[in-house]
């Protein structure tokens, strides 16, 4: 298939909802950074928490999105979507203020992150249908780039925001923000107008039936399972990163925690600069093309990053891993919704949901001890292997129909 023109990020942004959808991203999830931050540095400077105890925080948001998320798309491809989103927002708002009311302690941080999370995992399949319902047919990979950029930018910005008024103001503060930023979320998506596909008896058949009927489509469609695949194999590779970033930091560059800073921005920069380029070249390569290229970028750039193991290569590294990421998501996610019948993207999309964040519990896991056995640098090109191998079987597997094609 070769590719279509494709809308950029201003042509995509002059569409009211599009740009309004938008708009309640930046903001809502700006918000929840700030509260993520504020609650590690409440539980590490103020409750003094071990580093098991620090990483609970991430776990209790991650397991209920990998455990609710599967049947959390059923009821979403069965309920009004963008009701389904405005009750998320509300609900959420309400949860995040448990933390104002209640003084923290760590049976209740993790309560509310289990709960929060709990009730994300009917938003984000939600607001991916939502999108592929307001998004111009040649504007869709745009669309998703706008979408993650906000998620880049906040993760660059808000460390340094939340640490600022944790410091001036509490972290209660964060908190507050985060409430409102859902209230604000929920009032612009009661803004958009969003008239969803849908098909004859969707909403019928049970849970379950309806659940097996997902899981058979994603495993019976190659390039839905390619998706999958793709972007469970990147997260795992950005997570082994995240986790063990700074031990690498330390025992191999031999820097402080300035350098760790600095390179986790960098990622952030490569990321940003990635989707800044992405509907160029969406306009000349296909979408599973750039997933493939984007797989394999990555793992040459942990492997650049990890048999020099020197500061400049590590930077060059880092913005490369970063860029890489950017060819992976986005174009995969985009993929995900032109590929699913209307009727099914809710299911589909919790299911890739679900395996994005039980990847990341597994690299967190799996990654201390691997590194610890056969050390840091051993996990680093074991993770460039894996990259590199799913990206050549997937350009193996793109080339298989044209040479059925050549020899019919």
């Amino acid at each position: 298939m070769q590719p279509v023109s494709q809308l950029n990020f201003r042509e995509v942004l002059r569409v009211p909802e599009v740009r309004r959808l938008w708009i309640a991203q930046i903001v809502s999830i700006f918000g929840d950074f700030l509260a993520v931050f504020a609650v590690f540095s409440l539980v590490t400077f103020e409750l003094h928490g071990t580093p098991t105890q620090v990483s609970m925080i991430l776990v209790s948001y991650l397991a209920p999105l990998a455990i609710i998320s599967p049947v959390a798309g059923v009821f979403v491809d069965k309920w009004n979507v963008k009701w389904t989103m405005i009750a998320s927002d509300l609900i959420r708002a309400v949860l995040v203020l448990v933390l104002v009311v209640v003084k923290p302690n760590l049976t209740v941080i993790y309560g509310t992150f289990l709960a929060l999370s709990s009730v994300s995992s009917f938003f984000v399949p939600a607001q991916s249908v939502a999108v592929k319902a307001i998004a111009p047919a040649a504007g869709l990979m745009a669309v998703n780039a706008l979408m993650s950029q906000a998620i880049q930018g906040s993760q660059i910005i808000s460390p340094a925001v939340s640490g600022l008024l944790v410091q001036w103001f509490g972290a209660t503060s964060c908190f507050l923000f985060d409430s409102f930023s859902f209230l604000f979320s929920a009032a612009m998506v009661m803004s958009i107008a969003i008239r969803r596909e849908s098909a004859p008896g969707a909403a019928a058949g049970s849970i379950l039936s309806s659940l097996l009927q997902g899981f058979r489509f994603i495993f019976t469609n190659s390039a839905i399972s390619f998706v999958m695949i793709s972007m469970t194999a990147g997260m795992f590779a950005v997570r082994c990163f995240g986790a063990l970033l700074s031990v690498y930091v330390r025992d191999v560059l031999l820097s402080t925690a300035a350098l760790f800073g600095i390179l986790n921005s960098l990622i952030g920069i490569g990321m940003i600069t990635g989707t800044q380029m992405i509907h160029r070249f969406a306009a000349k390569i296909s979408k599973e093309r750039m997933v493939i290229y984007g797989l394999t970028g990555m793992g040459v750039a942990v492997f650049f990053t990890a048999v020099f193991g020197v500061v400049a290569t590590t930077a060059i590294g880092m913005l490369a891993l970063g860029f890489g990421a950017a060819q992976i998501f986005i174009p995969a996610q985009t993929l995900l919704q032109q590929e699913t019948p209307p009727e099914m993207l809710g299911r589909v999309s919790s299911s890739l949901m679900s395996l994005l964040a039980v990847s990341q519990v597994v690299a967190m896991f799996v990654a201390g001890p691997v590194a610890e056995r056969a050390g840091i640098r051993n996990l680093y090109f074991g993770s460039a292997a894996m990259l590199v191998t799913i990206g050549l079987v997937g350009f193996a597997q793109l080339r298989k129909p044209k040479a059925a094609a050549v020899g019919a």
